[in-house]
């Protein structure tokens, strides 16, 4: 059996801790998902989301417990070795595109190809594929002011994938757009995740979105629940 592309055992996390205000966010998580497997993360807001979301992607170190990511315990790896697991393994969508103004779409999702040593050429062919997977090829030359909020997050699932991560973790990516954007923009990043085959954990507050999903959990009291 392949081991787990990511792998939470025991994850704590408090802010201000040994302080009378100390905050508990994360009360021993548990948490394993497959390749090719879908999870959604409900929480409310302040309820320590974007909190696990960054110790599972390698941007937060927990209090204690262990992270794995395609098989490599990355607890207490330095730095380095944890910037270059995020830039190989690990994808990243956020609420807002984050998208460099000055570059175009294809350009966006090119450049951290070349930050891991692609070829422009092979860098140009992935990224094109990716903006085709979702719909907006003919967009490619467009910059980020002239697409539209449901193009601009389209573009940001591509950059996230440009590397061809094994996690794709995000944070509300379909938050700031309107009900019927937001709909579309999932359905395009559904179907870029599941021609992937990579493991996904999506925090989201639509239930409907969530039920899409192979799995739903909630965060609730620092612990991870079924929805």
């Amino acid at each position: 059996m392949n081991d787990p592309v990511l792998q939470l055992s025991g994850i704590t996390k408090a802010y201000n801790p040994g302080k009378p205000n100390v905050v508990e966010v994360l009360q021993g998580i548990d948490l394993s998902l497959a390749a090719g497997e879908v999870v959604a993360l409900v929480a409310p807001s302040g309820a320590g989301k974007s909190t696990l979301l960054h110790i599972a992607g390698l941007l937060d170190t927990p209090d204690s417990g262990t992270v794995q990511i395609a098989g490599e315990d990355m607890t207490g790896q330095p730095d380095r070795r944890r910037t270059r697991m995020r830039r190989a393994d690990v994808g990243f969508i956020y609420q807002f595109h984050h998208l460099l103004p000055e570059f175009s779409a294809l350009e966006n999702i090119v450049l951290p190809q070349l930050a891991n040593g692609v070829a422009r050429a092979d860098a140009n062919a992935r990224a094109r594929g990716l903006l085709d997977t979702v719909g907006i090829a003919a967009r490619a030359d467009h910059r980020p002011a002239a697409l539209s909020g449901g193009e601009q997050q389209r573009v940001a699932f591509c950059r996230a994938l440009a590397n061809g991560p094994k996690l794709l973790l995000a944070d509300e990516p379909t938050g700031n757009l309107d009900p019927a954007t937001s709909d579309q923009v999932f359905a395009a990043l559904l179907k870029l995740v599941r021609e992937t085959g990579l493991a996904a954990l999506i925090a989201t507050h639509n239930l409907e979105l969530a039920a899409q999903m192979d799995r739903q959990i909630r965060l609730d009291a620092g612990q991870l629940v079924p929805l």
